[in-house]
């Protein structure tokens, strides 16, 4: 008698299996990973910021192609020799679990300057629908207040994001460089590089998914694959 493990579609089916089931547990894995770091994380904005210039959450509502200018004006800030970082707090939710900072920009610059202070200590500018903060280790500039202050409040969506524009932009002024604000183009920008991540698990899963598939299919019998079958007598 032969062994049904010696059959060749019993074989595809069992990789298949496999396949599958590893593919499934890595998809589970980074989705339960980012979770339990998004329950887990005290202050968004400076994990993102202890690399990046720009914290952009998703519930923010700036078009992309305003994405693009705050990054573009971010970069040709750092390269005219005033590195700036922002963060656009656009709800309760984007500050982790220090909630009771919302609404508060000035302390939450403050707050958020310390937290990044071991990895940068240059210009900290925080945007929220209520108002303007900003923090710098060696202490404001005198011009910074009054510019900060002669700016409109921010609302939500596209406000939020002109508002860091013309603030960084005249932030720069006042200490004596100017950096134009770049045209909007149709570049998408990350902000905290949580959606590439994900993105290229799911691309993992479905490889293999489609690895598995394809074996399956080129260890199957001929007459399988042409989808008939023949009796003997």
């Amino acid at each position: 008698m032969t062994d049904s493990r010696d059959n060749p579609i019993h074989r595809s089916r069992g990789h298949l299996l496999v396949l599958a089931l590893v593919s499934t547990a890595i998809l589970a894995l980074v989705t339960g990973w980012f979770a339990g770091s998004a329950r887990a994380d005290g202050d968004p904005a400076s994990d993102v910021l202890a690399t990046q210039s720009l914290f952009l959450p998703q519930d923010a509502g700036i078009p992309v192609g305003q994405q693009s200018q705050l990054s573009g004006l971010l970069d040709a800030a750092a390269r005219s020799g005033y590195p700036i970082r922002a963060a656009i707090i656009a709800s309760r939710t984007d500050l982790g679990s220090v909630t009771e900072l919302w609404r508060q920009p000035a302390t939450y610059a403050r707050f958020l300057g310390q937290e990044l202070s071991l990895v940068y200590r240059g210009p900290l500018l925080v945007v929220m629908p209520d108002g303007y903060g900003f923090y710098r280790q060696a202490g404001p500039l005198p011009a910074t207040q009054s510019v900060l202050g002669g700016l409109r409040e921010p609302v939500s969506g596209a406000a939020l994001g002109t508002a860091t524009l013309t603030a960084v932009e005249r932030l720069a002024g006042a200490s004596g460089y100017t950096i134009p604000i770049p045209p909007a183009t149709a570049t998408t920008t990350a902000s905290g590089g949580h959606d590439t991540i994900a993105v290229i698990a799911l691309a993992i899963g479905a490889a293999l998914i489609a690895v598995a598939w394809t074996a399956s299919l080129r260890v199957r019998p001929a007459r399988l694959r042409r989808g008939g079958t023949s009796s003997s007598p």
